[in-house]
Formats: structure tokens, sequence, C-alpha cells
């Protein structure tokens, strides 16, 4: 089979390899979407996860099963399914302690592009069939459903994290995809005020129709003392921290009410270590709570965010803005997303409707 790879840091291309085997509890899949993150981005160029050598990239899509091991029971080829960007292994001892992203290790739920073969292939492999696909309900296109392996936990998952609830203020730091979510995220919990920040005319448009209600840009000069201005120096409830880096987390202390909480989501592909403000910490005292998490994964988690979109309460049509069909457009794709042009959010590359 063909797969796009990384060959090694900064360097990509199409290569051959066998077709992956299926273990009794697993199942094999061909794309009928695939979607480019951030996160390809950070592993290709940057370096974020160390080297990696012919490794297949990608971790957001949908698929076809075209093969079930024996042992799996609610699947069989022919079905339609998402696909999570992070498949745990649930029997798991992290699993059981309610960490299942980290399964067999600190982020060791994110398999896909990370120590196995992507999704960027003919064909490519789900461990824990059962427990981590979803069916993919027939009113959603495969288009949207991409989003919802990746962008849409992620996203929910820092306000999960921040723990947002009625009547919040709430400040998320970056607009891209993942924070578009938040946003979305935010006002389904019922956030009163949301303070999103971000420059980009599309992702302020989009942001705009999934409830940002202010708007500020870091162009503009440091984000806290917007907030505070913004706020007439109370600050923020609750900050959901989407993009930047390791110096962003300075600005949300800054701005965030003692008792706030921070959820970041954000992968920080560089920096050694993050800016945490002392007297604006409270010297230490002020809690002030900052809770990183990887999304979590797995079947139960697809079926929920799906039912968001089937059932119209979620749109996702806003984040895919540059749709390709075929596979010759994956690098193109790819490539797009390092760039990052005024006019894109999300590209998707169709490969079967």
């Amino acid at each position: 089979m063909k797969g796009y790879a990384m060959l090694k840091i900064g360097e990509s291309g199409w290569i051959e390899k066998e077709r992956p085997k299926c273990g009794p509890m697993d199942a094999i899949c061909k794309p009928l979407a695939i979607a480019i993150c951030t996160s390809d981005v950070h592993t290709l160029w940057e370096g974020a996860i160390g080297e990696r050598h012919n490794m297949i990239l990608g971790h957001e899509g949908c698929a076809e099963i075209v093969e079930v091991g024996e042992m799996v029971k609610d699947f069989k080829p022919g079905d339609r399914v998402l696909v999570p960007a992070i498949t745990p292994d649930w029997n798991s001892l992290e699993a059981q302690a309610g960490y299942s992203m980290h399964s067999g290790g600190m982020l060791a739920g994110w398999k896909f592009s990370n120590f196995k073969d992507g999704v960027f292939s003919e064909y490519f492999h789900v461990n824990d069939a059962d427990g981590n696909l979803a069916l993919l309900p027939d009113n959603i296109n495969t288009v949207d459903a991409c989003m919802l392996s990746d962008m849409v936990p992620t996203g929910f998952h820092g306000v999960e994290l921040a723990d947002v609830q009625f009547g919040d203020t709430v400040l998320v730091i970056g607009i891209g995809p993942v924070g578009l979510m938040s946003v979305a995220g935010a006002n389904l919990r019922g956030a009163a005020r949301i303070i999103a920040v971000g420059t980009r005319p599309v992702c302020v448009e989009a942001a705009k129709g999934y409830g940002a209600t202010d708007f500020i840009s870091y162009k503009n000069g440091p984000i806290s003392e917007q907030v505070l201005a913004m706020t007439n120096g109370a600050g923020v409830d609750k900050i959901v921290i989407a993009g930047g880096s390791v110096k962003t987390f300075s600005e949300a202390v800054k701005c965030l009410k003692p008792g706030g909480k921070i959820g970041n989501v954000n992968y920080l592909g560089s920096g050694d270590v993050i800016d945490i403000p002392r007297v604006e910490w409270g010297v230490g005292m002020g809690h002030k709570q900052i809770n990183g998490g990887l999304m979590p994964g797995g079947r139960l988690r697809m079926e929920k965010l799906g039912a968001l979109v089937s059932s119209g309460k979620l749109d996702l049509s806003p984040l895919s803005t540059h749709v390709f069909e075929g596979w010759d457009h994956v690098e193109e794709a790819l490539f797009l997303m390092r760039d990052k042009p005024a006019d894109l959010i999300k590209p998707v590359v169709k490969i079967e409707d």
C-alpha cells in the first residue's frame, strides 16, 4: 500500500509499505476522507516528538472498515466509521484510573503518527475496534466527520479542563479550528461572555457564529492588559488555551480571577519551560488552577459528539475551508496547513464519497 510519510525531520513523501495486519480485537480501515492537523506540522517540521523515519503521517479522518478481528463484536467490513485521533488501550491500568489517553504511558493513547503509522495511507490499523470506533451517522458527511476525529474533542476538552459553568466569562486564546471548537463548547455549556483572541478575519467570523462575544488581538498589546481593561480589572472566570506558546501561560494567569481555572489543549511544540508569574499567581496561593490534557478518545466520546452534529446542535461546516479530492492533494493540503494562508481554517482531502 502507499502512504504519505515523514521520511525524517523536515522531509516527507510517498512510500510503499505492507498493509497492516489485523489483530483479534482490531480493525483495518481505508480512509473516506482525511484532514491535516497543526500537530502534523509540529511533528514533521519542528521535530516536536523527535526523529521519525518513514512513519506515515495523519491522525484525522473517517473510514470504511475492510477487515475486523475475530473478537470484534460490534463492527463489520463495510461499516463507515468515525475514527478518533486518540485510540487508547481500554484494558490498561491508566484507562481504569480514568486517564485512558495515557494508556501505556504519558500521551501513549496517541498512536497514529506518533509511534505507529497514521491514516494518510490506503489502509490503516485501529486497535481495540469495539472500544475506539463509532458508526458514522448517515446525515454527517465525510468532511465534517474528519473534524470529529480531533478538532471537536480537543476543543471541547479544553472547556472541560477549564470547568466552564453557566454564566462564566471565558477567555479562549487562539481561534484556529481547536479554539473555535472551544468557543462552541463554552457556548454550549452556558458561558455568558466569551472573549476570543485571534486576528485572521475568517476565524473571527467563524468564532462569532460559534458564540464569541468579544475579540482582542495579541498584536494590540499584552493579552492580559486588554482583558483586564475589558472586564474593569476583574479578569475572567475561565480560560481555554488553544494556541500560542509557553509564554502564553503568563498572560493567562495575569487575567484569571482567584479560584479560576485554565484548560490547556495547545500542543507546545517548542520551548523548555512555562512562565508562571509569581505575584499574579497569588505568590503560589491564588487558587488559580492550570490543567493541561490530551483529548479523550473512545467510542462513547465519538458517539456523543457525533450526536451533537447529527442532531443539528453543532455545525462543523465553517471549519473546512479547503476541500480537495484524491490522494494527489495530500501534500498540497499539508503545506497549506504549514503556511496558513489568511483564508484557511482547515484543509480536508476526500478520498471516497
